[in-house]
């Protein structure tokens, strides 16, 4: 009698306490997918939870950014999408994680209970139950949003930039887009880190570096219904995707399940070949986007629609203005962004997404604000004297970064609609907008052609790739047959798609899917590009500057001209020890593997000799005269040339960085080792040995007459040397590589002279001879900057 009295007098507390904190008269209350109340004296927030253990999204970001693409911590940038739900454990509530990379899609209850309790799920916070009523609890959710949910700290402390941590004192909450609708509730805190800054980057963009000052916004979304009908993956369809593994599938069926990420979209009239959708896919372009980028934005990005218009779709994706009281973090919009940072950066396209089906909640676009002007910048280099009568004529370089701009617009939001990179698109005539495009220009009576630089609307893969995810079947029974149709149609029209780690110039292999290339001839195009490049040099003036601009600034404008060829040699030389290959699958008869033919290798190798011609990377004398010491206010920065002459100009170094470039590539590890392998296959392939007899031949083994160009050419043999020493002693490479490259360096030791220069590589030589273990290859002077800033990849993550 007295515990039920106990527990009576208990309960009676908990409602007279929970009466007691929502009666407040100073409490500002939200009504919405969760109640909560806002309390000014206190600055706190206090949650209602309705429902335990009912899932939700639980979604953070960054409102407001650090403003630094090194660092990477963007306004507007996405953080983890994650499945949680309230669990009452004690005096507690806790917000928990359940595990959604193991489960069990099954009926049977104990069967999901055993998956549930053999992997380790996340608490991720424990809040104290401050009232009850019946089945209502009351909590304080302050703590949890003042936290930092979005790493910042770890970010700066994994970039070197110190060591910080929450100041409480210096943070509060932010109520401008503290906001609650019927689906989702959105949250905002002020948050002021402090510490002491120990790198360069948080300095640059910070008014007191020890205080880094940041808006972090929490989003809590209802899960969407059962109705979405997830689509199976195919590694052919240049989709993204999930997976998860389920231990309820059968012994002979794959335990690993993959689905493809994508928004959902059904057609009101799915018996109709043309129908309106249910519900269009918006996007919502960022206001604060200045014309004319606004309008250019919109257009790239409405590109989109026509690929959904093929498969039946009547006006199904559309692009508006993000009306001036809707906030960019909401999850209800799909956003593009215009992000503001100190220095050229990527662009990105992110999503929300689902995890336990695919489904795209919300897009989220970030554009570098500045990538426009290096554009514009690059036209300006390449153009035949385009201020030589008048100031004010830019449009010529404005329209092309204007085009290229639209380009990036419909490229990061085809990430956010779910498609991934394709970099063998450029060898089927820019056939996807998800490849990185290189300026396609030309010469026409000895003048720049620049009108067809970037191409303009969808591509015939990105119909494919929307086919494939977006395609309304109705209640088809066969649809792995219907898409498998799909991709064959592809297929026989010529049409690749081949992805990123595939791609890159270091580690990739595929010989026609490259990054800033065009063309389906990798060594065809470098030959272009060089011509054009010698071309636009030859022609480069004073008047690629307006009137009264300090000659640094034409410097500044040389230096995506003199390196204009740089991502068509990362394309050629991928050529040599590579390989032709698809992500095949069993019955569909596309070409599995296959190495690159010894001709066309021997071809590209004739062509990237060229980019370590002292002819070809020497700045000519007349121009030399055109870069004097940097003007006062106008000193170097990551986007120069760099010198080891002070103040002075330095073309030495400039050569030798250019053929730094070539030969980082070209003598890689793991394509030597693949150079070996293929000559042991076939012996009429370039081998490993051939390579570099014919790198010495075309560089210690050259003459110069003019003096000028023996310098040059001394700073690319001393390049040379230093990588195949790399590849002697690199314990990535196989056994047979380090010997090659010894005998290699064994030879050319007995060709030496005993001119001043090769006396200086015998010495070299003979101490790496002596101590191989010390070596350590030479950094030569940075290559410029070239792609944005901070990464080698543009991203996009779910």
């Amino acid at each position: 009698m007295k515990n039920k009295l106990l527990t009576a007098v208990i309960l009676l507390a908990c409602f007279s306490l929970h009466a007691q904190i929502l009666k407040k008269t100073n409490l500002k209350s939200y009504s919405g997918y969760f109640d909560f109340y806002y309390e000014d004296s206190t600055d706190k927030i206090y949650l209602k939870v309705k429902k335990l253990n009912e899932d939700f999204l639980y979604v953070n970001s960054l409102a407001s950014g650090v403003g630094s693409n090194d660092i990477g911590l963007d306004r507007g940038q996405l953080g983890s999408t994650r499945v949680v739900h309230f669990k009452k454990a004690g005096n507690k509530l806790l917000l928990v994680q359940p595990n959604q990379n193991y489960r069990a899609i099954t009926d049977n209850i104990l069967e999901k209970k055993s998956i549930e309790q053999a992997f380790a799920k996340s608490v991720l916070f424990g809040f104290k139950i401050l009232s009850q009523d019946k089945s209502e609890y009351v909590i304080d959710i302050t703590p949890f949003l003042m936290q930092d949910a979005h790493g910042v700290a770890g970010r700066l402390r994994g970039r070197g930039e110190g060591s910080y941590k929450v100041d409480a004192s210096k943070s509060a909450l932010a109520l401008e887009r503290t906001k609650a609708f019927p689906e989702n509730v959105e949250f905002e805190s002020l948050l002021t880190l402090s510490g002491q800054p120990t790198g360069r980057n948080l300095r640059s963009v910070t008014p007191t570096g020890s205080l880094v000052t940041v808006i972090q916004h929490h989003s809590f979304v209802k899960l969407p219904d059962s109705n979405y009908k997830p689509r199976a993956f195919d590694p052919r369809s240049g989709s993204i995707s999930i997976s998860y593994l389920d231990y309820a599938t059968p012994i002979q069926e794959p335990i690993r399940k993959r689905y493809i990420t994508r928004h959902r979209l059904e057609k009101k009239n799915p018996n109709e070949a043309i129908s309106e959708a249910k519900e269009p896919i918006i996007y919502y372009l960022d206001p604060g986007t200045p014309e004319p980028v606004r309008s250019a934005l919109l257009e790239g990005a409405r590109w989109w629609n026509e690929a959904y218009e093929a498969i039946g779709f009547k006006n199904a994706f559309q692009v508006k203005m993000l009306p001036a009281d809707a906030d960019p973090m909401d999850c209800r919009y799909n956003v593009i962004q215009w992000v503001h940072r100190s220095t050229r950066g990527w662009s990105y396209g992110a999503s929300v997404t689902d995890p336990r089906t695919g489904e795209i909640i919300k897009g989220h676009v970030s554009l570098g604000s500045l990538r426009i002007r290096q554009d514009f910048m690059i036209a300006q280099a390449l153009m035949n004297k385009p201020f030589a009568e008048r100031d004010d004529n830019y449009q010529p370089m404005l329209n092309m970064a204007l085009a290229r701009i639209r380009q990036l617009s419909a490229h990061e939001v085809g990430h956010t609609i779910g498609f991934a990179h394709n970099f063998a698109a450029s060898t089927n005539n820019r056939a996807s907008v998800m490849d990185y495009p290189h300026p396609k220009l030309s010469m026409v009576n000895g003048n720049l052609d620049i009108s067809n630089a970037y191409d303009t609307g969808i591509g015939n893969w990105d119909k494919v790739t929307v086919a494939y995810s977006y395609s309304d079947f109705g209640n088809i029974t066969n649809e792995k047959g219907v898409l498998n149709t799909i991709l064959k149609k592809a297929q026989d029209d010529g049409l690749r798609f081949i992805s990123d780690s595939d791609a890159r110039a270091a580690g990739g292999a595929h010989a026609l899917a490259h990054l800033w290339d065009n063309g389906s001839s990798a060594a065809e195009e470098l030959n272009n590009a060089l011509e054009l490049r010698q071309n636009a040099i030859s022609n480069f003036s004073k008047d690629n500057i307006r009137s009264y601009e300090p000659y640094s600034v034409l410097e500044d404008v040389f230096v995506p001209l003199y390196f204009y060829h740089r991502y068509q040699v990362e394309a050629a030389t991928k050529v040599i020890g590579g390989l032709d290959y698809n992500y095949a699958v069993k019955g569909d008869g596309q070409l599995i593997t296959a190495p690159v033919p010894p001709k066309l290798q021997k071809e590209t190798l004739d062509a990237i000799l060229k980019t370590l011609s002292a002819k070809t990377i020497a700045i000519p004398k007349d121009k030399l005269r055109l870069f004097p010491p940097r003007a006062f206010g106008y000193g170097r920065s990551r986007e120069s040339f760099s010198s080891k002459t002070g103040v002075a100009f330095d073309p030495l170094s400039a050569a030798n960085t250019a053929s730094d470039m070539t030969l980082r590539f070209l003598l890689h590890p793991q394509r030597a080792n693949r150079m070996v392998q293929q000559k042991s296959l076939d012996d009429s392939q370039v081998g490993l040995l051939d390579v570099l007899n014919t790198l010495i031949k075309n560089s210690f083994q050259k003459r110069q007459s003019e003096a000028y160009l023996n310098e040059v050419q001394q700073q690319v043999n001393g390049n040379v040397l230093k990588y195949i020493m790399n590849l002697a002693v690199n314990n990535q490479g196989y056994f047979q590589v380090n010997a090659i490259a010894n005998k290699a360096i064994n030879d050319l030791e007995a060709s030496l002279s005993n001119s001043v220069y090769d006396m200086q590589f015998k010495a070299i030589i003979k101490e790496f001879r002596t101590h191989p273990e010390k070596f350590k290859l030479e950094i030569s002077p940075r290559i410029p900057d070239g792609s944005p800033i901070g990464s080698d990849i543009c991203t996009y993550n779910n």
